[in-house]
């Protein structure tokens, strides 16, 4: 309400100039005393004591204080990957089991897979009775979320079906997709909170989970991009998946693949040929050529002679022709006083070789000849 109002409100509005002249508002208003009014123009007795008895009404009736907005963490745009993991057929073990027995199959499945993933860093965002929404890639991400996240779907299929309670064999499915999406927002209140993700990607993974066999991971086209040749999987062509336009591309993860590279296993064998390096090649192709049985050199290292007489050629295969070319292997040991004085040898008459000594050794042998020998009497 404004400062005017209220004064109209008491019959006072010819004070509204001088209230308005001296810059008084809501936050001076309950701070003036009878003093303050005199000076700024209210003579009469009466316009004052009405203006001071409005003013303590004022003070007495504190505002309630507004309820505070929820906690809230700012959302943020992201590369996700999503897991959405299911177990199979528990509406059947619903009307199999009695509610407590199947409360414990439904904790110890739960357990399950909570561990798998926090083993590899994901983040559990929601039990949802049979199902469980598994994040990885936020609130902390990772270089390698896409393989994460298969490696906990193979690990979750694992763990349930190694699970033996209340005598019930289990099994569980999972799909994964990785892109896009929009998470941080804090939605509901208490113990329902809960952290959204908007996007299409928790959508195509539930259908994809939806859409898979028992024991079994299906994945999307952006998580089977991100993991290269790291798994075996089985090409499931396109399928059509519910509330998405046009067909979808998916795979199973059937297991981890014996690679010895990680480098090879995501980037692939074809490699790309070396460019601006056609000097370099040509002077190797000239200086090594086909190895010479009676020219063919080692280069050893002082420190070990006969190791260096075992060195083999290392062989240097160029990125743009697939002929060998042979180059001394050299040795990071650093050279030795004694090795660094080692000279070639000459040959003497008669076939004997003689390696040369160091020029301070041969001057001392000069002197050591050239002194007379004492005579003892």
């Amino acid at each position: 309400m404004d400062i005017a109002v209220w004064l109209r409100g008491l019959s006072l509005e010819q004070y509204e100039p001088a209230f308005r002249d001296n810059e008084i508002d809501w936050e001076v208003l309950p701070k003036l005393t009878s003093e303050d009014l005199r000076e700024i123009g209210v003579v009469a007795i009466g316009h004052r004591r009405k203006l001071l008895a409005a003013i303590a009404v004022l003070g007495s009736e504190t505002p309630a204080p507004a309820m505070a907005p929820p906690a809230r963490a700012d959302a943020e745009r992201r590369q996700l990957t999503v897991m959405f993991c299911d177990l199979v057929g528990s509406t059947a073990l619903s009307s199999q089991l009695d509610p407590e027995d199947l409360r414990e199959v439904i904790a110890a499945y739960h357990r399950a897979v909570s561990q798998v993933v926090a083993g590899l860093d994901g983040f559990v965002a929601k039990y949802m009775g049979d199902g469980v929404l598994v994040y990885f890639g936020y609130p902390q991400a990772h270089e390698d979320d896409a393989e994460r996240a298969v490696r906990a779907g193979l690990g979750v299929i694992d763990a349930v079906g190694r699970l033996d309670v209340k005598s019930v064999g289990l099994q569980a499915r999972v799909g994964i997709a990785t892109g896009l999406v929009v998470v941080g927002d804090l939605i509901g209140e208490g113990s329902a909170q809960e952290q959204s993700v908007v996007g299409e990607i928790p959508t195509l993974a539930a259908r994809l989970q939806a859409l898979a066999e028992p024991d079994a991971v299906v994945i999307a086209a952006g998580t089977r991009r991100l993991i290269g040749d790291l798994f075996e999987v089985r090409d499931l062509g396109a399928v059509e998946v519910k509330g998405i336009a046009g067909p979808v591309s998916a795979w199973q993860v059937l297991r981890p693949s014996a690679v010895a590279s990680r480098f090879e296993a995501l980037r692939g064998w074809a490699l790309s040929p070396l460019v601006g390096r056609d000097e370099e090649i040509d002077l190797l192709l000239r200086r090594g050529g086909a190895p010479r049985p009676a020219t063919a050199r080692s280069c050893w290292s002082p420190a070990n002679l006969a190791s260096a007489s075992r060195a083999s050629p290392r062989r240097w295969r160029s990125a743009s022709t697939p002929s060998h070319i042979s180059a001394c292997a050299i040795s990071a040991r650093p050279i030795t006083k004694t090795a660094r004085s080692i000279r070639s040898s000459t040959a003497r008459p008669g076939g004997r070789v003689r390696a040369r000594l160091p020029a301070r050794r041969q001057a001392g042998e000069a002197r050591g000849r050239a002194r007379p020998r004492s005579t003892t009497r």
